[in-house]
């Protein structure tokens, strides 16, 4: 059962990293998602994601961007317009984890948008990341944490 786990987890975090681009894609064109999914279910790379997270996430995030900007807008000080495409779609993809994802552990949330800002985004990116997604877990997560309401 470890294995499969493994293999899980691995997959997950590669649909995270094809995902983060298509995000970035996205709000530089502005394509539907199903347009974007159809692209990147035909990339080599996507045989090792997690096929169906993939969908399910590219389709909330892109169908829910404006909840997750008014959302985003309670745990930052930089209006979402403002924010870099790269940590923008980072912190898409975290807080859309931490709302609605209760399966996967805050820690790993958090931990797996760390990597992809610092893989992908600005020098330092990952630390505002960080910052912005532990705030949201605290209200989301709270409970997981083992912090009282």
């Amino acid at each position: 059962m470890t294995t499969r786990t493994d293999n899980s987890a691995r997959a997950r975090s590669a649909a995270r990293k094809l995902l983060i681009q298509a995000l970035y894609q996205r709000q530089m064109g502005a394509q539907p998602w199903q347009e974007l999914h159809r692209q990147y279910c035909a990339d080599p790379t996507f045989e090792r994601a997690d096929p169906e997270f993939f969908r399910l996430a590219l389709a909330a995030v892109c169908d829910d961007s404006a909840q997750l900007d008014d959302e985003l807008r309670h745990h930052s000080d930089i209006d979402p317009a403002r924010l870099d495409p790269v940590e923008h779609a980072v912190l898409y993809l975290g807080l859309w984890e931490l709302m609605t994802r209760p399966d996967i552990p805050y820690r790993v949330v958090i931990n797996e948008a760390v990597e992809l800002a610092k893989r992908f985004g600005a020098t330092d990116g990952h630390r505002y990341v960080n910052a912005v997604l532990d705030k949201a877990s605290r209200i989301h997560r709270g409970a997981e944490r083992g912090e009282v309401a």
